[in-house]
């Protein structure tokens, strides 16, 4: 009853950017933190980034002044903006939030992931 769709990803060279988008959408009561990961062929997924429900943002050391996540809480939307983007930044992107559904009911959803390749 709850969805993420990811947008945004697509094939970029090196050097260049991409923003990601996620749209939560369903029987939503209110999202807390909200977050991207990635999983490259052969590796196990890793955080990227999160940011509360206030806003505050947290970042893998390797992605430190490259990539931005925001959130628009009124459109239950969140944002990844990637710049300098690598090689080794080629994955699948995983969206993923902390979703109460009803008073009693809180869980972690998932997007279906979307890729970014990084080549030239």
């Amino acid at each position: 009853q709850v969805q993420l769709v990811e947008s945004g990803g697509g094939l970029v060279q090196p050097g260049g950017s991409l923003r990601l988008s996620c749209a939560a959408s369903g029987r939503i009561r209110s999202i807390g933190v909200m977050g991207w990961y990635r999983q490259a062929p052969g590796k196990e997924r890793e955080l990227v980034a999160s940011i509360s429900s206030g806003g505050v943002t947290n970042y893998a050391d390797s992605e430190k002044g490259r990539f931005t996540i925001s959130r628009d809480n009124a459109k239950n939307t969140v944002y990844l903006q990637m710049s300098s983007l690598k090689p080794e930044d080629t994955a699948v992107y995983y969206c993923n939030a902390l979703i109460q559904t009803s008073l009693l009911y809180t869980n972690t959803y998932w997007g279906q992931g979307t890729q970014v390749t990084v080549s030239s």
